[in-house]
């Protein structure tokens, strides 16, 4: 297309990432933690029927995109709180230390060597210590769960994740009303008294969370429904899979194409008889001596699906000749939803 073959439009793009590298490196220099999480599409046939689940990758063009908005946001936020002005900013409180311990204390569990939480930059390292390990999935979404939720409010009480004091949300008024009332605010409209602005945030981060809770629940109703047909398939799918955790009645694995998580039942463990060693967190085949351990790559195939605990139980495919080494599974990132 003219898009990608004009010289002047590949320039101009060119210069746009060069500019957001540079503020995508200074803002993470500033203290911006990396909380995105990789994003799951599940594909529907024409009578709405799963057909494949697919991941979609945060490249460098979601990227520019991203730190366009987030400078945008930033700077209106700034202008708006300079002038006085009455508004609805986006912020994200800083986490309770005793949730911080409780996480801190996961980590470990993982062998992770951790300092002081509440320092930023110690959270700052472990995240990129754990990026592309077997448990980056099940210790971010930890970490996610430790922190408060952003949410709208009256006063410019910044945003922890981002590391801003000043923030907004200002670019997407086609489907926030939040935008729409920060584009007023900046146009100098007339706006409602700071009680009612107060109570309309308050308004919109409740609807926030009941709309994104439901795109969850979409999503994980249409994965479930995705792994049941699996079970009546000739041809079933064959899944890539890491082991995430160990526990005394089997194996934990994450699929990272699907963004799922799963069990294999120790029963299900092929051709040996094998014991749970509680010290090295691994499964040990009596006669084999092959070893189940976090970070073990496998492929899997759809055993049992239990639509109403929304769990999905898996058998290994191993050829026991070729014993696979453990490995790390690599997650994209895309925005998270505590933006």
């Amino acid at each position: 297309s003219r898009c990608h073959s004009d010289p002047e439009v590949q320039l101009r793009v060119r210069t746009a990432w060069n500019l957001a590298k540079l503020l995508r490196k200074r803002r993470f220099e500033a203290g911006s933690l990396d909380l995105d999480f990789p994003e799951v599409k599940v594909r529907l046939d024409a009578e709405g029927k799963p057909i494949r689940i697919e991941k979609i990758e945060n490249d460098e063009s979601h990227q520019l995109i991203e730190e366009c908005m987030l400078a945008a946001n930033e700077a209106v936020a700034a202008a708006i709180k300079n002038k006085s002005q009455p508004t609805v900013y986006r912020i994200h409180e800083s986490p309770e230390q005793e949730r911080l311990m409780e996480f801190r204390s996961k980590a470990i569990e993982h062998g992770h060597r951790i300092g002081d939480l509440t320092q930023r930059s110690e959270v700052q390292k472990l995240l990129k210590n754990i990026r592309g390990r077997p448990e980056e999935y099940v210790l971010k979404l930890d970490f996610l769960k430790s922190l408060k939720r952003a949410t709208y409010d009256v006063r410019p009480l910044g945003h922890y994740g981002l590391s801003k004091s000043n923030y907004t949300h200002f670019t997407s008024p086609i489907r926030r009303y939040a935008d729409l009332l920060v584009h007023r605010s900046l146009a100098r409209s007339k706006l409602e008294s700071m009680q009612s602005l107060s109570e309309i945030a308050v308004h919109i981060s409740n609807t926030e969370r009941t709309s994104a809770e439901a795109e969850k629940d979409s999503v994980q109703r249409k994965k479930m429904e995705f792994f049941e047909r699996q079970l009546h398939l000739e041809d079933a799918d064959i899944f890539d899979a890491v082991v995430i955790d160990i526990r005394p009645h089997g194996l934990v694995i994450e699929l990272p194409e699907a963004m799922l998580t799963g069990m294999v039942h120790v029963s299900a463990l092929p051709d040996d008889r094998y014991w749970y060693d509680a010290a090295s967190t691994s499964f040990r085949g009596r006669r084999t001596g092959l070893k189940f351990q976090p970070g073990f790559a496998l492929k899997v195939k759809v055993a049992r699906v239990d639509t109403h605990k929304r769990q999905v139980d898996f058998t290994p495919l191993l050829n026991l000749k070729n014993k696979p080494e453990p490995t790390h599974s690599e997650h994209a990132t895309t925005r998270s939803r505590h933006r």
